[in-house]
């Protein structure tokens, strides 16, 4: 069990150094935190797992993607995340 304060009861994956950068480079990084513990982390395990650099930057593009767009987790629609433009 982890004992961070994100209460998953899973092992949480550590976030790279190309993922942190990207969030970085896109402004994204606000918008990573706001999601659930469970998604940051489910973000960062699913990325992380690819066999090839060409999957892992795939799936970094869909979650960048997501992020921005907000509103969609792992291509299901997430309401809670949805972004209201001002």
């Amino acid at each position: 069990m982890s004992d961070d304060s994100s209460g998953l009861k899973r092992p949480r994956h550590p976030m790279p150094d190309f993922v942190k950068n990207a969030l970085n480079e896109r402004g994204l990084m606000d918008a990573y935190n706001e999601r659930p513990a469970y998604q940051q982390n489910d973000y960062i395990g699913w990325i992380n797992q690819a066999k090839h650099q060409e999957t892992k930057e795939k799936r970094l593009h869909q979650m960048l993607d997501e992020l921005a767009a907000g509103g969609v987790y792992m291509n299901m629609k997430h309401p809670a995340s949805e972004r209201s433009e001002l």
